[in-house]
C-alpha cells in the first residue's frame, strides 16, 4: 500500500506577520518550499504537496498578502520584504536547505531568497516564473512605463486585472478553447473571495508595483545562475497571457543543468497538469540529490 503523507495546515506569528502555511514530510528529508504566484495561494499546490512530501520536506505558505495570511496594513508589501518573512518562516520550521519552486509572483521571493543565500538552495524548480527581459513582451510596456515614474496619469493607463474578471483570465485568459474546460471555476472564484476583502486589491497593487524592482536585478539573477549553477527543472504552460515563450530559452543559455518540459497549458500549470508535473519533480528532487 502507498504511504500517503497528509498536508497539515498552520498559523503561526513570524517576523510580524501571521503567516498562514501547508507543511507535510520529515524534517529530516530535503526541503521543497513552494512559492505561488498572483492571484493564488498555497492552494495552488493541493494536488502535489502529498506527492512530494514522500521524498521532501514540503513548506507551501501563503504570501503575506494573499490567502489566509495576514495582511496588516503596516507591513511593506515588497518582495524583499515578503522574502524576508518567508525565510523567518523556514528558520522555524527547519528547513534549512532547499529545492525552490518559484511561479510568477513567488519567483521574485525565490531570488531574493537565492542570492542572499545561494548555498541554501538545492535546486530550482521554475514554473511559468520570469526572470529575464526575454519573458516580458509588449503588453508590458505600460507596466514599466508605471515602474519608471509611478503617476497617477501612468497608473491610470495600466490594464485593469485586480478584479474578478482579471483573476479569471489568469486561469483562462488567451488560451485556446479546446484547454478552457478543464479549468474548475472554483480556482478563481476562491482567489477572488479572498482578494476582494477590504484593502486587499490595494495591497496587490502595492505588491504590483514592487515588480519593477525585481525586473531591475535580472542581470543579478542572471549571474547567480551562470556562477552558481543550481541543477534546474523547468515546467511551463505554453499559452501564458503574461510571459512570453522565449523565456525558456533565456533560462537554458544561463543554466547548464536544467530540465525543460513545455506543455500545451497555460499559466497555472498544476491546476491541469499536477500529475505529470509531481511525477517530474519527484525524480529531480531524488537525482539531484544522488548526484
Amino acid at each position: 500500500m502507498l504511504d500517503v503523507e497528509k498536508a497539515k495546515h498552520h498559523t503561526v506569528e513570524v517576523d510580524g506577520v501571521k503567516l498562514f502555511y501547508r507543511e507535510a514530510g520529515r524534517r529530516d528529508a530535503p526541503g521543497v518550499l513552494l512559492l505561488h504566484g498572483q492571484p493564488c495561494s498555497s492552494y495552488y499546490f493541493r494536488y502535489v504537496i502529498s506527492p512530494l512530501a514522500q521524498v521532501a520536506q514540503v513548506v507551501a505558505p501563503d504570501l503575506p498578502g494573499f490567502g489566509f495570511t495576514e495582511a496588516p496594513d503596516d507591513y511593506p508589501y515588497t518582495f524583499e520584504a515578503i522574502a524576508r518573512t518567508i525565510d523567518a518562516l523556514t528558520r522555524q520550521v527547519g528547513l534549512e536547505r532547499f529545492f525552490l519552486y518559484s511561479h510568477d509572483f513567488g519567483a521574485p521571493v525565490a531570488y531574493y531568497l537565492a542570492l542572499a543565500r545561494p548555498e541554501r538552495v538545492l535546486g530550482l524548480i521554475i514554473q511559468n516564473g520570469n526572470a529575464h527581459q526575454e519573458g516580458l513582451g509588449p503588453d508590458w510596456e505600460p507596466n514599466k512605463a508605471y515602474w519608471a515614474d509611478p503617476t497617477p496619469g501612468n497608473r491610470a493607463k495600466l490594464p485593469e486585472w485586480l478584479n474578478f474578471e482579471g483573476v479569471r483570465r489568469t486561469y483562462v485568459g488567451d488560451i485556446p478553447d479546446r484547454l478552457k474546460p478543464q479549468f474548475a471555476p472554483e480556482g478563481w472564484h476562491l482567489d477572488w473571495e479572498r482578494m476582494s476583502r477590504p484593502g486587499l486589491v490595494e495591497i496587490q497593487f502595492r505588491i504590483f508595483a514592487d515588480y519593477g524592482r525585481y525586473v531591475a536585478r535580472f542581470p543579478e539573477i542572471s549571474a547567480y545562475h551562470r556562477d552558481h549553477q543550481p541543477p534546474a527543472l523547468l515546467l511551463w504552460g505554453r499559452h501564458d497571457p503574461y510571459f512570453e515563450i522565449d523565456e525558456v530559452l533565456a533560462y537554458a543559455r544561463e543554466l547548464d543543468r536544467l530540465d525543460m518540459h513545455i506543455y500545451d497549458a497555460a499559466h497555472l500549470l498544476l491546476e491541469t497538469h499536477h500529475q505529470e508535473c509531481v511525477a517530474l519533480m519527484r525524480a529531480f528532487i531524488l537525482n539531484a540529490q544522488s548526484s
